[in-house]
């Protein structure tokens, strides 16, 4: 379809939403190349600053990546961010994805003020502190930050978390099921510790999760986590508003 000029919309976001359309029609996968500037600047009759600020736009967006001589290329489509009580493991595993992780720390600490509050335990209390990074088919995806009283799970230094879920390790091996939580998720820069954990550079966007997860009412996780903005989307259905009488 071409660009049409009386629509209201800028060209540049006509084309955005051509070359998806494009991509898809012509079943391009990942890592597959997209045309030149120059071939959709005559393509569509539009000018390369016209066709530039498009590409700009979609690779701001995580739909497009370029590579300096070579050209642009389709880019691995985002992850949607789980707003339901699942482990990492268990998200990706449903999503076609194999998980993965590497200690980065494990440590028995005094929890902080805040951490004590979050978990509704006195300050001071010994709490088991976990630090891992998280992959998808071996590529980093986000770091984890993990505090648990140490009283709720004696012997947890003893699992290796790097094979498997610490949500399955709190359920087999300390009788623990976790039936509800809350989370917030905000928009954040990525420091330079983490950005070279994700191989991101320093100052990207990413997105902060912090979640509190209950057993039977009772606190026993607090999680702060940075994922990868460029990796991951967020998704929620909404149903309709309910009117009074």
């Amino acid at each position: 379809m071409p660009i049409d000029a009386s629509n209201p919309l800028p060209k540049y976001v006509q084309l955005r939403d051509l070359l998806l359309d494009w991509i898809t029609a012509a079943g391009l996968g990942v890592d597959d190349m997209v045309p030149s500037e120059r071939e959709l600047s005559t393509t569509y009759g539009l000018s390369r600053m016209t066709v530039r600020q498009t590409i700009d736009l979609l690779v701001a967006e995580g739909r497009l990546y370029r590579v300096p001589g070579k050209g642009t290329f389709v880019a691995r489509p985002k992850i949607e961010m789980s707003l339901v009580l699942a482990s990492f493991s268990e998200d990706m595993r449903a999503r076609g994805y194999e998980p993965g992780a590497r200690e980065l720390i494990r440590q028995v600490i005094p929890a902080s003020g805040h951490t004590a509050r979050m978990l509704d335990i006195a300050p001071g209390t010994l709490v088991h502190h976990i630090e891992r990074m998280r992959t998808a088919d071996d590529e980093p995806m986000a770091v984890e930050r993990s505090n648990i009283p140490a009283d709720m799970v004696p012997g947890l230094e003893d699992y290796d978390l790097a094979e498997r879920s610490l949500y399955e390790v709190l359920e087999n091996e300390f009788d623990i099921l976790l039936d509800s939580g809350e989370q917030t998720i905000e928009a954040g820069i990525c420091d330079s510790a983490d950005s070279r954990l994700l191989g991101l550079p320093a100052g990207s966007p990413v997105l902060i999760m912090q979640r509190r997860s209950f057993a039977k009412g009772q606190c026993v996780e607090l999680a702060l986590s940075t994922y990868r903005a460029d990796r991951y989307q967020l998704h929620s259905r909404l149903d309709p508003r309910q009117h009074g009488d």
